[in-house]
């Protein structure tokens, strides 16, 4: 058996926590591949709603095995946090939630340089979550990162303390911040010795030979396609492959081993944080999509920047991808629209046309050029079935399905699982 991906295609909040948590009970394993505690994975189970920020989202799912990957950065006093509301909603996980030994930690340090370094830059903040997550992910690649299985070490407090002097020292570049250290370290040993009692593993072999042994394996993606560190739009990304290929990195598994890869956007754009964002709606219309979307971080609760859907950005997140579904979600939110409208290409520097995202976007303005639709009056929350959809909200999907040259193969009108309607071809 083989490995399908769930990610996201724009700048995160697509809704990839709903469709994981909708599809889980097809797979054996639900596995997160990297990113942290920046992560803000929304589900509804009947009048609850659960967000999750490191654990996998098929843990809602009974009997389904679920993943911490070597290429997430984990958080212990987040993590902690999570697992006691699961406690509090009576989910056993821990025969069913297995962390690899080759994630790093995220430090009280990490977090202290993360908001002295955004700080810092003033009116150039990059919107960082403050969340330890950059940090993190730099010790990793300069080969000084503190390692999950490094708490069986005889030496984990002398390479805890390592990283943390070279921290302090670090932290002398930038203007002081009010961090209280102390309490945030007590913390952290704290639920360092809280998660001691779960399962880890060499997550490698462990998920190959689940693989050899014809388990079906789902691997869940975090942020966005435009986030990713090589393929977003730089330097206003997240520090991590957010793309497909970071399933590879993140489980350590083979290419060979990807069957589907199931793209999720929504059905307009947001983005949370500062960085170029061609198609936004900086006006009445902009706030309207806010507030019919509760378009608010799920992890920081900052209101989230709102415009149409962009297809020249969908178009470059599926090529990079290889998306083989496409899923749109809150399609619910275009209801009372008069028109609907969706950005079809933008102007180069010449005023040509083009469907490309330019190498220096993050440096210009993009004009963008759009086509409306007429929008529909219904209340898709209150459809039972695809078939129930309005004509020009059908149209509207064959529209994104032509253009991006990939199948809608399922559409999203709310939180809950119910309101997920597969669309036959």
């Amino acid at each position: 058996m083989g490995v399908d991906v769930i990610l996201g295609l724009q700048w995160g909040d697509e809704g990839k926590g709903k469709i994981v948590d909708f599809l889980a009970n097809q797979y054996d394993i639900v596995c997160r591949f990297q990113g942290g505690p920046n992560a803000g994975h929304t589900i509804k189970l009947g009048e609850n709603k659960y967000v999750l920020h490191t654990v996998p989202s098929g843990v809602f799912r009974a009997g389904i095995i679920n993943v911490i990957g070597n290429g997430v950065v984990l958080d212990p006093i987040t993590f902690v946090k999570e697992l006691a509301n699961l406690d509090t909603a009576n989910v056993e996980y821990k025969n069913r939630l297995l962390i690899a030994k080759k994630a790093h930690f995220i430090l009280p340090t990490h977090r202290y340089l993360d908001a002295a370094s955004e700080a810092a830059k003033g009116s150039s903040k990059i919107g960082s979550t403050l969340k330890g997550i950059g940090p993190t992910y730099m010790d990793k690649t300069g080969r000084n990162g503190l390692r999950v299985g490094d708490i069986f070490s005889p030496h984990f407090f002398d390479k805890y303390k390592q990283l943390k002097e070279k921290h302090l020292g670090l932290l002398k570049l930038y203007p002081e911040i009010e961090f209280n250290l102390d309490r945030e370290e007590a913390l952290w040993f704290e639920s360092i010795g809280q998660i001691k009692s779960l399962q880890f593993i060499d997550s490698e072999y462990y998920l190959n030979e689940a693989l050899n042994n014809g388990k079906r394996l789902l691997a869940e993606g975090a942020q966005g396609s435009m986030l990713d560190v090589d393929f977003g739009t730089y330097p206003f990304v997240t520090s991590s492959n957010t793309t497909v290929s970071g399933v590879c990195n993140g489980l350590g598994i083979s290419p060979q081993k990807i069957d589907k890869v199931i793209g999720i956007a929504k059905a307009y754009c947001t983005r949370v944080g500062s960085g170029p964002f061609p198609s936004e709606l900086d006006n009445e219309v902009g706030e309207q999509l806010r507030q019919k979307g509760f378009e608010f971080g799920a992890t920081t609760g900052r209101p989230r920047r709102c415009g149409w859907l962009d297809i020249p950005q969908l178009r470059y997140s599926v090529m990079v991808n290889g998306v083989t579904d496409l899923i749109i979600t809150k399609m619910d939110v275009l209801d009372g629209f008069e028109k609907v409208e969706m950005v079809t290409s933008y102007k180069d520097i010449n005023g040509a046309m083009t469907d490309k995202i330019p190498f220096d976007i993050v440096d210009r303005k993009i004009e963008t050029v759009t086509t409306a639709f007429k929008g529909w009056q219904d209340e898709l929350s209150k459809v039972q079935s695809y078939a129930e959809f309005p004509e020009v909200a059908k149209d509207y999907l064959a529209e994104i399905s032509q253009r991006t040259g990939t199948r809608v193969s399922m559409v999203s009108t709310g939180p809950e699982r119910e309101k997920l309607f597969k669309i036959l071809s």
